[in-house]
């Protein structure tokens, strides 16, 4: 007959296949801890580490994908303004994008995003088949249309030329909004959006075909808007999500 501890141990391998499986095999034992607690389990971390090492469940692990970058926009010398400023302590204050590559067909399509880097939502994003100017003002106009932008707001980019654009900067300088951008050959100075990359073709696309680049588009979609902002939760943010994080701070 099983003992009460070995009962218990059933009882929550069941509910940790469960979170394994609803995030599609990427949370470790941290987030699976995390996410058991949230839900009002009393339980010792070092025994969902136990228990999921015991059951062969181990979240996958982000890899580094390479960036193609553009030509740095050399008629553009602006400063990295963020090391000055620090770290934000409100939405709407600081905000980072970038762009990236997916394939889809044997063709490249190009992904650019924006994030608050306080709560580390996705505020806005655009999908094309260019890499161009044309591609991150969309994703800007989309950030712009559903937040409010605060004064004096920071944007922080790299130097590659769809961000040094003349209509680009135009249009961050008709909002108030200050640019600031990357010291040269340094990457680590937009480490968030770049993790949030990683994470994306890691969690969302690794191993996956598409049909074509409306398929790609559509699960974009459903993994910024409906999962990474909605349901994946930070460590950096105490284990919340984007969207709960920000409506714990409101």
């Amino acid at each position: 007959m099983p003992s009460e501890r070995e009962i218990e141990n059933h009882r929550l391998l069941k509910q940790i296949n469960v979170l394994f499986k609803k995030h599609r095999g990427h949370y470790g034992s941290p987030r699976i801890y995390a996410a058991l607690r949230s839900s009002g389990e009393v339980v010792n971390r070092k025994r969902i580490e136990r228990l999921m090492r015991e059951e062969g469940l181990v979240g996958t692990a982000a890899r580094i994908y390479r960036r193609h970058a553009l030509p740095e926009n050399s008629c553009r010398n602006i400063p990295n303004l963020r090391r000055d400023e620090g770290v934000p302590d409100a939405i709407n204050q600081q905000w980072a994008g970038d762009v990236t590559y997916l394939r889809v067909n044997g063709a490249w399509r190009y992904l650019a995003v924006i994030m608050d880097l306080y709560s580390r939502r996705i505020v806005g994003w655009a999908f094309d088949r260019t890499r161009t100017s044309a591609l991150t003002l969309e994703a800007l106009n989309k950030a712009l249309a559903t937040r409010s932008c605060e004064q004096a707001m920071l944007f922080h980019s790299d130097k590659d030329a769809e961000y040094g654009a003349h209509d680009y900067q135009r249009a961050l300088r008709e909002r108030g909004i200050k640019p600031s951008m990357n010291r040269p050959k340094t990457m680590t100075d937009n480490i968030h959006v770049e993790s949030f990359f990683r994470t994306l073709k890691t969690e969302s696309f690794h191993d996956l075909n598409f049909q074509d680049a409306d398929d790609l588009k559509s699960k974009l979609k459903l993994y910024i808007e409906n999962y990474y902002n909605k349901k994946r939760i930070h460590s950096s943010l105490g284990y919340r999500t984007p969207d709960e994080y920000e409506k714990m701070v409101a």
